[in-house]
């Protein structure tokens, strides 16, 4: 079994105005998601990010550079992660069709993860 990243992007236009109720029923569609990937032996972690605005660092001329970022003005955030595990890319799609995420117009961006140090 392979290790894949499910990269979880937000727009950050589709917040909209949902009652502290959607907000948790949302919440409870992606924990029983990743309850049922966990049961299958599948998960290795995952998180949601804060909605802050981070932090991101670059080596500019030698020094190191601190900004803010990603931007208000971005119009997709990384707004959190899963980790799975899987034989290849094929099934690490199938397991991440019915991830909630796409159901509430997020992208998945999936990555495998290298294991070859």
């Amino acid at each position: 079994m392979e290790g894949f990243m499910l990269l979880l992007h937000d727009r950050t236009t589709q917040q909209g105005d949902l009652s502290p109720e959607e907000i948790q029923g949302i919440i409870a569609e992606y924990v029983a998601w990743r309850d049922k990937i966990a049961e299958q032996g599948l998960l290795i972690g995952g998180e949601k990010l804060a909605d802050d605005e981070g932090r991101q660092l670059v080596l500019d001329d030698g020094a190191i550079r601190v900004t803010d970022g990603p931007y208000a003005e971005a119009k997709e955030v990384l707004g959190g992660y899963f980790a799975i595990k899987a034989a290849d890319y094929d099934e690490a799609v199938e397991i991440s069709k019915d991830c909630p995420h796409l159901k509430y117009g997020g992208r998945i961006e999936l990555r495998k993860i290298d294991n070859h140090r």
